[in-house]
């Protein structure tokens, strides 16, 4: 191997491990038996994570996270695989325009995004409800679908549909049997995207949320106000292992995509 290679490799696992070493210090923060978050742990225990299935409000945290997490994703894909393929068939200053404007909740600061949303939705009446989340989320989901499959589609031959419209089928039937399974690859990221989005989304949460529904986070987030003890670092590993996982089926799925292609 040669020594430029190497010292490449090096560079990435030091950057890699600066990026992920905060995060996995939560993990044995997690385990310990003592009653605060004291680095590195004197002795291991299951009792926080007995503490946070033993909760309501935690398990209830985290069921409304999931539940929300999914169905944003859904929503999200659609909308977002739907814009991607419409920016496909358009040019010019629309396509910069469109594409400007479905990429912008990327770009504006949360807290300005969650005060508006606050005040739109104060007036609506959609403040600690279920339909008030998807919405909020669904926003901010859409972007992280409409990058993967616009980048999918970039390499897209439209021939292919094309020809199914000459064989006789409709617009519709061709981009489900056609176009959809070129792009799924990028649309299953996206799906997988948008959760992890939901799932640990927080500060449009904490303005949107009430004692009735609150997501994983938000608990988190309340529970630091009241009390601090390793429950919340057993509340971070799941979430982790939650969005890893969801991650990594991507991955998996990608990569078995490819050897069956190949």
């Amino acid at each position: 191997m040669r020594l430029s290679r190497v010292v490449l490799l090096l560079v990435c696992g030091l950057i890699a491990l600066w990026l992920v070493a905060p995060t996995l210090v939560v993990i044995p923060l997690s385990f310990t038996s003592q009653q605060s978050l004291a680095f590195p742990p004197t002795g291991l225990s299951l009792r926080w994570y007995e503490n946070f299935f033993a909760s309501p409000q935690w398990i209830g945290g985290l069921l409304n996270s999931l539940q929300i997490g999914l169905m944003v994703a859904v929503i999200a894909t659609v909308i977002g695989t739907a814009a991607a393929y419409g920016l496909m068939k358009i040019a010019g200053f629309r396509k910069a325009a469109s594409n400007n404007l479905l990429l912008l909740p990327m770009l504006v600061p949360g807290v300005i995004f969650a005060v508006g949303v606050y005040a739109i939705f104060l007036r609506l009446h959609l403040v600690g409800t279920l339909p008030g989340f998807l919405l909020a989320h669904t926003v901010l989901a859409i972007p992280f679908v409409v990058v993967p499959v616009t980048s999918v589609l970039a390499s897209y031959d439209e021939q292919l549909e094309r020809a199914a419209w000459v064989c006789g089928a409709g617009k519709l039937k061709a981009f489900l049997s056609v176009t959809l399974p070129v792009i799924a690859p990028g649309v299953t990221a996206g799906f997988l995207f948008a959760f992890i989005t939901s799932f640990d989304e927080v500060i449009v949460s904490l303005f949107i949320s009430n004692p009735y529904l609150q997501t994983l986070p938000v608990r988190m987030f309340t529970s630091l106000q009241r009390e601090v003890d390793p429950t919340i670092a057993a509340a971070a590993t799941i979430i982790m292992l939650i969005t890893t996982a969801a991650a990594a089926v991507g991955v998996l799925a990608r990569a078995k995509r490819s050897k069956t292609n190949v």
